[in-house]
């Protein structure tokens, strides 16, 4: 897991891919509409939403193999619980056509962060997460990006 500002993206040293993935990143405003976006095909896409966020009791924890995910929070902020994906009990076991695993709420967090305007957080294979939560058990409008690259793409 990476969590950082935009601006600093060109730290982290991962190649074409996420260079693509924060030039399209550094386009988007928060008057965006909601749509998925292809950035190269199924290689690299973009999905923007916006929502409610959640109580915890509401949220799943997921992860995902084919792709690694980098959400931004585009106007305001999101809670995100972080787990090793391997220390969980699975509830619905991988869709390959979704490409996403869920898992029983029964672990305790290693990590939590919010992620406002201006940030991301990068979630590998082997981070699971559970996104959409309230901050200070507040409820909030957010609209955020989540942009989806092929795993092995991604110069690790």
């Amino acid at each position: 897991m990476v969590a950082d500002k935009i601006e600093k993206w060109q730290n982290y040293p991962f190649g074409r891919a996420w260079q693509k993935a924060f030039a399209f990143l550094n386009t988007l405003t928060p008057t965006t509409n909601d749509a998925k976006y292809e950035i190269e095909g199924e290689e690299i896409f973009a999905i923007v939403m916006s929502y409610n966020t959640l109580p915890r009791e509401d949220a799943v924890i997921e992860s995902h193999q084919k792709y690694v995910d980098i959400q931004a929070t585009l106007r305001g902020v999101e809670g995100f619980e972080c787990f090793c994906a391997d220390t969980l009990t699975i509830k619905t076991p991988y869709d390959t056509t979704k490409d996403i695993t869920f898992y029983e709420k029964n672990a305790i967090c290693h990590s939590r962060i919010h992620v406002a305007e201006g940030y991301f957080v990068m979630f590998l294979p082997h981070d699971a997460h559970m996104p959409c939560l309230r901050v200070d058990d507040k409820e909030a409008y957010i609209k955020k990006v989540v942009v989806k690259i092929k795993a092995e793409l991604l110069e690790v």
